[in-house]
């Protein structure tokens, strides 16, 4: 095994396979995507798709010397799973076809992966939209949410699952699309310039303060 890790994979419990997990947009999948996948994994005889918690579809079991040619084939459009930037945005149906959906998310998460995927950040950041109240999009517990509600956007900072999960504070309230998305983008200039390495917006929050940070980023607005 190479002291260097092949691009975009995760060592596995064995310490000798690897998972790759290609991107999939807020989850969207067509038959192509699908088809492709799964001729993919036919043939390097990929043991183990997996449906992630973040609407990714992950790879397992791919051996060190195959991971290359296996991106090849899937077209290189890497998923980052362990770089310091965002690793994904998920997003519940909205108004494209769920009957309580108010606004439409898959529309503004297309806009957060489309402007973010791919930007460094001090550490991972993961991205939830949800077009209704009920937060089908864990918008409430990702470093960056946004909900719909029928007055507009509401946009959360500093949630977070995991071990040490937190409810991410309420920065805005009944936004609109243009006025969600620059307050996220204040969030997150603040939050690059201002959090130490390897800190995630939860723990940024906790460490300064959400009075603090709305002070730098002008305000909570609504």
């Amino acid at each position: 095994m190479s002291d260097t890790a092949p691009e975009g994979a995760i060592l596995q419990r064995d310490k000798e396979t690897w998972a790759i997990v290609p991107r999939t947009p807020m989850g969207m999948l067509t038959p192509e995507i699908m088809e492709r996948i799964a001729a993919v994994a036919r043939k390097w005889n990929i043991p183990v798709v997996k449906i992630t918690s973040g609407q990714r579809i992950a790879l397992v079991g791919l051996r060190e010397e195959d991971v290359d040619a296996v991106w090849d084939d899937l077209g290189r459009d890497i998923g980052r799973a362990t770089e310091l930037c965002v690793h994904y945005v998920q997003a519940c149906p909205g108004t494209a076809v769920c009957r309580l959906g108010v606004q439409d998310s898959l529309a503004l998460g297309a806009e957060l992966e489309a402007k973010y995927v791919g930007v460094d950040f001090p550490a991972k950041v993961k991205m939830g939209v949800s077009g209704c109240p009920l937060s089908c999009g864990e918008s409430k517990l990702r470093d960056v949410g946004v909900t719909g509600t029928k007055s507009g956007f509401n946009v959360h900072f500093g949630g977070n699952a995991g071990s040490r999960p937190r409810v991410g504070d309420q920065v805005g309230e009944g936004l609109s699309r243009e006025d969600a998305l620059a307050l996220v983008d204040r969030l997150l200039e603040h939050y690059r310039t201002g959090a130490r390495k390897r800190e995630r917006t939860a723990r940024f929050v906790e460490r300064v303060g959400i009075g603090s940070i709305l002070e730098a980023v002008g305000g909570a607005a609504s």
